[in-house]
C-alpha cells in the first residue's frame, strides 16, 4: 500500500478559483472590492519572499492589495502609528504585520493593535477567544488550512483518535481546539504530544490521524504509525542545500518510509504550506463581507 497524496497545491488552486468568482461578485453585485494591507519591517529575505507571495495572489483573486516596507530601525511607536491609521482606513479589511519583527519592538503589542474586525492572521486574542469558543472568527490561517485539506480530501474526523505534534501558538493548540469542536472536520479525541512528551510513538501507534507541526526534521518514522494512518506534515525544514543551490526541505515526518503504510499523507514542500495563503485571502473576504454586513 502507498498513500494517496494530499495535493495542497491543488486544493489551494481550487479553493482560489472560488475566491475569484466570490470577489467578482462582490464586486458586481456590492461594489465592495476586498482590501489587505501588508507591513514588512526591515530586509529578511524570508520575510521578503512571504508578504512579495501574499500580495501576488491577493491580486490574482482581484483584492485590492497594499504593501508597506519600513527601515529595519523604525520605532515602535511609528509602527503603532501606521496600524492605527490601516484600522480607520475603509479601504483595508485585512491588516498583516509581517513577522518576526525588529528586536526592539514588541510583537505582542503590535498584533494587539490590530483591530480584531481586521485580524486576517486570527492571531488577536479576541479571534482566539472565539475561536475556542467555537464563535465565528477568522480562524489562523496554517490550522484553516489543514481542515480544508482533511474535508476536501474526504477523511473522516469523526470520533478519529487525532495526535498533534507541536504546541505552537500558530498551529499546534489552534488545530488541536478545532478538531475538538464539533464541526466539519472535527469531533474528534485529540492528543496533544510535543517535544517533552516522554513516549511519542506510544501516542502516534494509536492515531487514526498524525499532524505534525514540531519543527524537527524527519522526526515521525514508519515505525511509529499504523497502517492507514492519515499524516498532515506541517514542518518545513532546510536540511542542505542542492548543487544549483536551491534549499532542500524535509518535513517532521519521514515522508518516503511512512507513506508506505499510510491511506493519506501531504508532501513536504507543497502540502500545508500552500494553503496558509489560500486561507489568509479567504479571511480578508470574510472580513470585506462582513464590514458591508453581508453576513
Amino acid at each position: 500500500m502507498s498513500a494517496k497524496i494530499i495535493s495542497g497545491t491543488e486544493v489551494a488552486k481550487a479553493i482560489r478559483e472560488e475566491l475569484t468568482a466570490e470577489v467578482a461578485e462582490l464586486k458586481a453585485k456590492h461594489n465592495v472590492v476586498p482590501g489587505l494591507v501588508t507591513i514588512l519591517v526591515g530586509e529578511d529575505p524570508a520575510s521578503q519572499s512571504y508578504v512579495a507571495a501574499k500580495n501576488k495572489t491577493a491580486h490574482a483573486l482581484g483584492i485590492h492589495s497594499e504593501q508597506v516596507t519600513l527601515p529595519a530601525d523604525t520605532s515602535e511607536t511609528d509602527l503603532l502609528a501606521l496600524v492605527d491609521k490601516f484600522n480607520k482606513d475603509p479601504k483595508i479589511n485585512g491588516i498583516l504585520v509581517q513577522l518576526p519583527l525588529p528586536k526592539h519592538i514588541n510583537e505582542t503589542k503590535v498584533l494587539y493593535a490590530i483591530d480584531p474586525e481586521k485580524d486576517v492572521d486570527g492571531f488577536h486574542p479576541v479571534n482566539v477567544g472565539k475561536m475556542v469558543l467555537g464563535e465565528q472568527c477568522y480562524l489562523p490561517c496554517t490550522p484553516h488550512g489543514i481542515l480544508e485539506l482533511l474535508k476536501r480530501s474526504g477523511v473522516k474526523t469523526s470520533g478519529a483518535e487525532v495526535v498533534v505534534i507541536g504546541r505552537s501558538n500558530i498551529v499546534g493548540k489552534p488545530i488541536a481546539n478545532l478538531m475538538l469542536q464539533k464541526r466539519e472536520a472535527g469531533d474528534a479525541t485529540i492528543t496533544l504530544c510535543h517535544t517533552r512528551t516522554r513516549d511519542l510513538a506510544a501516542h502516534t501507534r494509536r492515531a487514526d490521524i498524525i499532524i505534525a507541526a514540531v519543527g524537527v526534521p524527519k522526526m515521525v518514522t514508519a515505525d511509529m504509525v499504523k497502517d492507514g494512518v492519515v499524516v498532515i506534515d506541517v514542518g518545513v525544514n532546510r536540511i542542505g542545500m542542492s548543487e544549483s543551490g536551491k534549499a532542500i526541505l524535509a518535513g517532521d515526518v519521514d515522508f518516503d518510509a511512512v507513506k508506505e503504510k499510510a491511506s493519506f499523507i501531504t508532501p513536504v514542500p507543497g502540502g500545508v504550506g500552500p494553503m496558509t495563503i489560500t486561507m489568509l485571502m479567504k479571511n480578508t473576504v470574510q472580513a470585506a463581507k462582513q464590514a458591508a454586513g453581508l453576513i
